[in-house]
């Protein structure tokens, strides 16, 4: 009888030996420029993410660039099985993949697959185009793409949709699908434009954003941005970014809707929302550069509400790349994102080698900073004067020469951020 450490070789990582590319054509299939592997694989293959019984183990995971048919193959030159005589078996990994696809949707031999790749040039987008534009990336090289709103009731769409998100249980901690049924949902979706070879146009499927509309009395909506993905070949090319502008642009032009919120948003988005809203914020009067130096007013959450109608507070919780929760009364920038979108402009006009001016900065940013903390010293004067023992209190908090070292530190931090916002509102 086998015993199974004998076979510990056989553990292997699965974000090592599982591959993507999207197949533009047949010569992709041999291209090793295209792959790009999983960020996790827990939800597919457990905590551990490992994948038993094989050596020379290699799982490729195609999709057809436009329509997403996928294809699901495993190569490897031993397994378990044979070198156990049958005694231990090793891990089905197609049938454990399959497992969390859509039924239906893939294909294990490669002919049938290449069928659905000889048909993609027909495949054209779904839905409504709401924008364009053209990115140079690195290589030099101008791209188009387009930015749909597309219907739940074109059940050709769902079904597409249902490939599309297949990726989030690789590229998004702790994600589930949504239920297309749920009438609710409203679907955005980003393509590619480009020639193929004969130098006719087709469209790849670039990434997607999913918006729940929910219904708010007595006949308005509160849209709230629950998933956001670019997919890896199309990262750093600021997709998100117009991802946020178009749905912005969407819901203002709807009279019935009330505010929109996002639900458990990552640092990456994050940092998209301050870039986005500092965009919409640089040519209003308020945050004028002769403006902004004077300090933070209310006359900028007014101008900011008014002009462009954007809620984006979002509720701190946990994942990756793409999910956001809170509800805001109006749809606008509320005061924190406000006093945020501020700070990142009054840096985008400070002259840093002017001490003055930088100096000025610094110390209405730490005055922020320092809120809390000195709101907790005033609240322990209070107990105080009223003989209330602080003692255990006082020792919770830092004292003088910690805290400004810290400050120091938060500081550090908060400049460092807005200068990478900076940087991309330069360009």
């Amino acid at each position: 009888m086998a015993r199974i450490h004998e076979f510990e070789d056989l553990v292997l990582d699965a974000l090592e030996v599982v591959e993507f590319k999207l197949i533009r054509r047949k010569q992709d299939l041999e291209d090793d420029r295209l792959v790009f592997q999983p960020l996790m694989a827990h939800q597919i293959f457990g905590e551990s993410e490992s994948i038993f019984g094989y050596k020379d183990l290699q799982v490729r995971i195609l999709y057809t660039a436009g329509p997403l048919h996928i294809y699901i193959g495993v190569e490897y030159s031993s397994r378990v099985n044979e070198l156990s005589s049958g005694d231990i078996k090793a891990d089905n990994v197609v049938l454990t993949i399959a497992e969390k696809l859509p039924d239906g949707c893939f294909f294990v031999n490669m002919d049938e697959f290449l069928k659905t790749l000889d048909k993609a040039d027909k495949f054209q987008p779904f839905g409504e185009k709401l924008s364009e534009h053209k990115v140079t990336d690195a290589q030099g090289t101008e791209r188009l793409f387009e930015i749909y709103h597309c219907d739940y009731k074109v059940s050709a769409f769902l079904k597409f949709f249902g490939r599309l998100q297949t990726f989030i249980l690789w590229f998004v901690d702790a994600a589930s699908y949504i239920d297309v049924d749920d009438t609710q949902w409203s679907y955005f979706v980003c393509y590619e434009k480009y020639k193929n070879d004969n130098g006719d146009y087709q469209y790849a499927t670039v990434g997607y954003t999913t918006v729940y509309e929910y219904y708010a009395y007595p006949q308005h909506i509160r849209p709230r941005i629950s998933q956001v993905l670019v997919l890896p070949p199309f990262q750093k090319l600021g997709i998100g970014t117009r991802f946020v502008e178009t749905i912005y642009k969407y819901y203002q032009s709807q009279k019935n809707v009330i505010d929109m919120t996002v639900e458990d948003p990552s640092e990456d988005f994050q940092r998209l929302r301050n870039f986005v809203d500092a965009r919409l914020c640089l040519g209003l009067k308020s945050f004028a550069s002769g403006v902004i130096k004077k300090g933070f007013n209310k006359e900028m959450i007014r101008e900011a509400r008014e002009t462009h109608k954007v809620c984006t507070y979002i509720c701190m919780h946990l994942p990756v790349f793409t999910y956001f929760l809170l509800f805001l009364f109006h749809f606008q920038l509320n005061p924190r994102q406000c006093r945020r979108v501020y700070e990142i402009l009054r840096l985008y006009y400070t002259n840093l080698n002017d001490y003055d001016d930088y100096h000025a900065y610094r110390l209405d940013v730490k005055r922020r900073l320092n809120a809390v903390y000195y709101k907790q010293l005033n609240d322990i004067k209070k107990m105080e004067k009223a003989k209330v023992d602080t003692e255990w209190l006082r020792a919770r908090l830092p004292t003088p020469s910690q805290r400004i070292e810290q400050l120091q530190e938060e500081y550090a931090q908060v400049e460092n951020a807005y200068k990478q916002i900076i940087q991309k509102l330069r360009t």
